[in-house]
């Protein structure tokens, strides 16, 4: 299948590691030209470098940080003069769980919310003309019950709502707006490789809830990612994709 991203200009944030770096490089293998950040420079250039021995397209990148607003805006006007436009827009940085104390809801609603309005409202004046996608990155954790009341389910859940509204504001301008909300993602140093380091017991009852008796891995997630971003998706928007290995036992009608 020909997703039609030979050429198209893709903004990634926190993409020098785990699912978001796997995301830019599924983009860059298909031929998208892909502009990545992180926090740190070097991290932002020794992954450009590697991608860019496999990429088709042009990579580029720079550091960022998505706390500061005028940091953030830059770092998109940037990216977007440099690549010639925005046609995918993927907002990926997030704070993580965590419940000690107020200072996480600050946090998830810095990153995660604003992380992702702010990075819309910058990019949503370049589609306008050309249209785009936007695909955020939810959680599992937004649709169901999951370990205990924190800010990292609430705030993710947030974004489920600001997508489905901003699909349908935007449509008549071809810009597309859709969330993909992975289950538990296991990969060496991630989230679940500390939780089954720490807590081997609930690692396990949670591989066994999976109907396909695993975790999922950073490439599924992206596969999915690219696939709701492309032109193989152009009738898909306002759409929360679950994707989770049948983790989740809702019915989702």
């Amino acid at each position: 299948m020909d997703l039609g991203l030979r050429d198209k200009n893709v903004l990634i944030t926190g993409s020098t590691a785990g699912i978001g770096r796997r995301i830019a490089n599924l983009f860059a293998a298909e031929g998208a030209n892909v502009a990545i950040c992180s926090r740190t420079e070097e991290s932002v250039k020794q992954a450009v470098k590697e991608m860019s021995l496999m990429a088709e397209g042009r990579i580029v990148g720079a550091p960022c940080n998505i706390k500061e607003k005028e940091d953030y805006e830059k770092w998109v006007a940037d990216m977007a003069e440099e690549l010639g436009g925005v046609d995918v827009f993927i907002p990926n940085v997030s704070a993580g769980g965590g419940n000690d104390s107020e200072r996480n809801w600050w946090k998830n609603f810095e990153v995660d919310v604003l992380g992702t309005v702010r990075g819309v409202e910058a990019v949503l004046p370049l589609m306008e003309e050309t249209g785009g996608a936007i695909t955020m990155i939810g959680t599992t954790a937004a649709v169901e019950t999951f370990m205990e009341p924190q800010p990292y389910n609430a705030m993710k859940a947030s974004l489920i709502t600001y997508a489905k509204q901003l699909s349908q504001a935007h449509g008549e301008n071809g810009v597309r707006v859709n969330v993909v909300s992975p289950g538990p993602i296991y990969f060496d140093g991630g989230a679940w490789d500390m939780i089954k380091i720490s807590n081997e017991k609930f690692y396990g009852i949670t591989e066994k809830t999976h109907a396909l008796g695993r975790l999922g891995t950073p490439e599924e997630v992206a596969n999915c990612v690219v696939f709701l971003s492309s032109q193989a998706a152009s009738w898909v928007t306002g759409v929360n994709l679950v994707v989770d290995g049948g983790y989740t036992k809702r019915v989702q009608l």
